[in-house]
């Protein structure tokens, strides 16, 4: 059993102690020592155990007893509630009887009521009056008191009633209708406290005690309105007109004041003022600026702060703004106006001149405004108004130029800029507008700067091409009639010019308005532009040379000729007439003017030696070829001091083209025809281009080579060494040889 098998433990587990503490012989000796130790142990065990048992019986006899009167108590209620039950069968009745009395003290509540009041109902009408003046006088607290004393006998009036009968609606009619007025009386102090809110940024600064008034009466409002929801919620019964929400609709009247304020502000339309836009937006920026300072310093300390009257109010501005802004943006607005919006909406709006005022701060956080129009609506405008500048530009520059070409048949000379060179205003005209508009850009911000600019130098692309026309077209009318138009040199001149200017305004344009990583982007347009102009003041300068060759026709005609031989004048002509021209031409800017002079040399040389091909004489004798080669040297040497005087600065050296006469003049001169050959062959080293028939028709003037001696020459040279002048630039190819028959020339 389960009591043998605990003793069996025990005596285990004492074996065990008992061999613990005897392992050693010396210990033998405490065995008495051990037995004692171990006798107090288990009287301690024992004592504690009886101890437990015995408090345990103790709480079973308690519970029991416990037990035992709760049922005896159940027992005493059972039988009251029979009792109780008995009673109230049997006073059913005697209840019943009791009506009367509960009537009589309904009325005598009602009465009580009635009469608490009637002082206040006999003198409402005297009240009303009395509210009446003291709001007409503007002493708005006073006249709220009386109007609060009135609301509350009313209101008491009518929650008894509704007490007593909620149902009877005819008594309660009764009582609205008395204190009709009163509501009347609410209605107009009401407006006047709408009046004080609309004005209340102007009150504030003139009489601010009047504004706090408005506050307080709209506070006591607000807590009668919150006393009477809750009595509601208990009884059901609530007062004509509760809740009157005061605060809500100040804050509505304060809305639709800043929103009228802000719509107020545009005073023009585009058609009495070109600035309407620009005005209304400075008006706008003003006023609200100084609303919210005045917000801020002074209107604040009006209101409680839970009101949290300028934030409430920023954000009535804000979108307010928003509305006006978005309103400006759905108008057919023109470039300038787009700008004008752009600038306002995306920069001026959140800089130190508006909500970004250091005085407005830490209050305003620009950063956390919302935009007042979506990216959307901005890029919709953005491309609109490069659409409008596109078809802008192209309308300016066809003005420019219609502008320009007027110029050109003037009958006085153009300007000339502060170092002398003629010039048309064309390029300071396009390039002002160029710089208006990037400068306008370039307030909205830096994408939009860029666009424009490629813009300006796409336009200004095609634009160039058809200045190039222009000048062309200038030139062939010209060439129709010479004397028309009077200036036409001086005009060209112009045009060549403006070339260079262009050249420079472009390069300042993108150095001022182009960022560096953007410069690939425009190189082409840049390059062609380049090309193009320099196209326009070449084909100019062309066609001025043109002009100078035309005069000097009839001199060039005289050359070579008999008439010559006799001794004409027509190289002291032909110089005056080409010093003449560039007297005009001294005023063509550098680079052209240099490329103009080298030009004029080398074709004034190309000219004397085409005449001399030309074979128009043949000289009779020895004595005529001196004479002839010494004129030909003589007149090389005029020319060389002509062209050396309108080079003088430029550092160019053209000496060699006069060498070429003078070369030419060294054969015709020969006296002794054995050495011809050497003459010819040293001529043809120097200038590799000259051809088979040059030759001939050199001997042809020369007058005295017979024809084998002729084809001799030319045979023997092709064979010959060439050693030219490493900087001779071929003259000979561009000059032709008549010859007899027109088969061969046809060749």
């Amino acid at each position: 059993s389960a009591m043998e098998e605990t003793d069996r433990e025990a005596v285990a587990t004492a074996v065990q102690r008992v061999a613990g503490m005897l392992q050693r012989p010396d210990q033998l000796d405490k065995v008495e020592q051990y037995r004692r130790r171990e006798a107090r142990k288990k009287a301690s065990v024992e004592a504690r155990l009886k101890a437990a048992i015995q408090s345990q019986l103790d709480g079973v006899r308690t519970g029991l007893s416990q037990l035992h009167n709760a049922l005896n108590d159940v027992k005493d209620i059972q039988q009251s509630l029979i009792d109780v039950n008995k009673d109230w069968r049997q006073s059913i009745n005697t209840i019943e009887n009791l009506k009367d009395v509960k009537d009589a003290v309904v009325q005598h509540s009602q009465l009580a009521a009635a009469v608490e009041n009637l002082k206040n109902i006999f003198s409402v009408p005297e009240i009303v009056r009395e509210t009446h003046d003291l709001i007409e006088r503007g002493e708005l607290l006073q006249a709220h008191r009386k109007l609060m004393d009135l609301e509350c006998s009313r209101d008491n009036l009518m929650y008894e009633q509704y007490r007593m009968d909620s149902k009877n609606t005819h008594d309660m009619n009764l009582i609205h209708t008395y204190f009709g007025d009163m509501q009347k009386l609410s209605e107009e102090l009401a407006k006047q406290l709408w009046m004080v809110v609309q004005r209340s940024l102007v009150t504030v600064r003139r009489d601010p005690t009047l504004l706090v008034s408005v506050v307080r009466i709209i506070e006591r409002e607000e807590k009668i309105d919150r006393r009477m929801l809750d009595r509601k919620k208990q009884t059901g019964f609530i007062p004509p007109g509760r809740p009157k929400k005061w605060k809500e609709k100040m804050f509505n009247i304060l809305e639709r004041t800043v929103s009228t304020r802000i719509e107020g502000t545009q005073a023009d339309t585009r058609e009495s003022d070109k600035m309407w836009l620009v005005r209304h937006l400075e008006i706008i920026r003003k006023y609200v600026l100084d609303d919210l300072l005045v917000a801020k310093t002074l209107l604040d300390q009006c209101f409680p702060p839970q009101y949290d009257i300028f934030n409430r109010l920023l954000n009535m501005y804000h979108q307010a703004l928003a509305t006006r802004m978005q309103e400006l943006a759905a108008e057919d607005l023109e470039a300038n106006e787009i700008v004008s919006l752009l600038t306002w909406v995306l920069n001026t709006y959140n800089s130190a001149e508006m909500m970004g005022n250091s005085e407005l701060s830490p209050e305003v956080d620009v950063n956390s405004l919302d935009p007042l129009i979506s990216q959307s609506v901005v890029d919709q405008l953005l491309s609109k108004y490069m659409s409008t500048l596109t078809s802008n530009i192209i309308g300016w520059l066809r003005k420019a130029l219609e502008t320009d070409k007027k110029d050109w048949i003037k009958e006085t000379e153009p300007e000339a800029d502060q170092d002398g060179y003629y010039q048309t205003t064309l390029p300071a005209i396009v390039f002002q507008m160029f710089e208006q508009n990037l400068q306008v850009a370039a307030q909205i911000n830096e994408d939009l700067k860029t666009k424009v600019l490629l813009l300006c130098l796409q336009q200004m692309n095609s634009f160039l091409t058809r200045y190039k026309d222009e000048a062309q077209v200038y030139k062939e009318d010209h060439l129709k009639n010479r004397q028309y138009p009077q200036c036409y040199v001086q005009y060209m001149i112009a045009v060549i010019n403006n070339c260079q200017t262009f050249k420079e305004s472009i390069i300042s344009l993108k150095r001022k308005y182009l960022k560096i990583d953007m410069e690939d982007t425009l190189s082409i347009s840049h390059t062609n532009m380049d090309a193009t102009l320099d196209i326009i003041a070449k084909e100019g300068c062309s066609s001025l040379l043109d002009e100078v060759f035309m005069d000097l026709e009839p001199h060039l005609n005289e050359l070579m000729t008999k008439k010559w031989l006799m001794g004409s004048n027509a190289v002291g002509t032909i110089c005056v007439t080409v010093e003449d021209y560039f007297n005009d031409f001294a005023k063509i800017k550098k680079p052209y003017k240099k490329t103009m002079t080298l030009e004029a040399h080398r074709r004034v040389v190309v000219e004397y030696i085409r005449a001399i091909m030309l074979k128009r004489i043949s000289f009779k004798n020895a004595e005529e070829r001196k004479e002839g080669a010494e004129r030909m040297i003589k007149e090389a040497e005029q020319f060389r001091f002509l062209f050396k005087k309108l080079a003088a600065g430029s550092g160019e050296d053209t000496e060699g083209l006069c060498d070429i006469i003078e070369a030419i003049a060294e054969v015709i001169k020969l006296t002794d025809p054995s050495l011809l050959y050497l003459e010819v062959s040293t001529l043809v080293s120097k200038y590799p281009d000259i051809r088979d028939d040059h030759i001939a028709a050199l001997l042809t003037v020369r007058g005295d080579a017979s024809r084998d001696m002729k084809q001799t020459i030319i045979e023997t040279l092709d064979q010959g060494p060439t050693q030219p002048n490493p900087n001779y630039v071929p003259i000979f190819k561009e000059i032709t040889v008549p010859t007899l028959t027109v088969p061969k020339l046809l060749k």
